[in-house]
């Protein structure tokens, strides 16, 4: 009977440190396409450094990010905005507290194709591009043709930045084609002559052409330096101060390693 009893208590011990082990060894991170690549970066370095953490990864959008830290789908919530006021009164209604973590900087670029000529633009004729005031290239120097309008979904953190500095809180023509992520942004402008868009500074490529703002080139150095007019902050939120596993990958995102990994996935790194 003794030993009866000795080996319930073991196998109870056992399925109690295992399931333990389970949830705090599993960290799910959902939220912005802007911060994906920095969170996939950073989640393979912290899953080879800690073999028993499994993170996994989805986009969505940064509201979309923050709703699942909210809901409690998600440890981590990736933003590339702030979180909004209508957010924190949902969460505080749901006795949840956000906590933001700046993990990088980055700056939003508008991008054409690499047939258009236009290579600068200011703010100005941006927000009258997509108000649908300006609907022609040969209006603002390009050659003739018409423009096509290609921008975020009202989800996206990216569309949010470019709403409050661009378009100044004006809505975006109803007829611009929407898509819900920078790589959706990337394949429209690069397989549409008169397209136009926008997307954050780690997915500019060959497939498109980045276009300058008020004549200041869109660049790690013109965001640090202050002088490109759409930048923002880049961030991870956690419900409540994070604890176990999720402050552990969050430190190191913030850590010399976690920003140099930053950098490597195309943003800026805080240092």
């Amino acid at each position: 009977m003794n030993k009866f009893i000795k080996l319930i208590v073991v196998l109870t011990a056992f399925i109690l440190i295992t399931s333990s082990t389970g949830i705090a060894d599993e960290l799910v991170i959902k939220g912005s396409t802007t911060v994906l690549p920095i969170a996939q970066k950073t989640a393979e370095a912290y899953m080879a450094e800690h073999p028993s953490v499994k993170i996994s990864l989805s986009g969505g959008g940064s509201g979309n990010g923050i709703k699942a830290i909210i809901d409690g789908t998600a440890q981590i919530g990736n933003a590339s905005r702030f979180i909004k006021q209508k957010e924190v009164m949902l969460a505080t209604g749901k006795g949840v507290y956000p906590v933001p973590f700046r993990v990088a900087l980055d700056a939003i670029v508008p991008v054409v194709n690499n047939k258009n000529s236009v290579a600068d633009l200011t703010l100005d004729q941006l927000k009258d591009i997509y108000l649908g005031k300006i609907k022609n290239w040969k209006e603002i120097g390009g050659t003739p043709g018409k423009i096509v309008v290609v921008s975020r979904d009202s989800s996206s953190g990216t569309f949010g930045v470019w709403k409050n500095l661009v378009m100044k809180k004006e809505r975006v023509i109803p007829s611009a084609l929407t898509v819900p992520s920078n790589g959706g942004i990337v394949q429209a402008v690069a397989g549409t002559p008169g397209a136009i868009g926008y997307v954050g500074l780690g997915y500019l490529n060959s497939e498109i052409k980045a276009v300058r703002v008020d004549g200041i080139k869109g660049s790690e150095e013109n965001t640090l330096n202050g002088s490109f007019p759409i930048s923002r902050g880049l961030f991870m939120f956690t419900k409540g101060w994070p604890k176990g596993e999720t402050m552990g990958f969050i430190s190191f995102v913030l850590s010399k390693k976690g920003q140099s990994l930053v950098k490597e996935a195309g943003s800026i790194p805080l240092f």
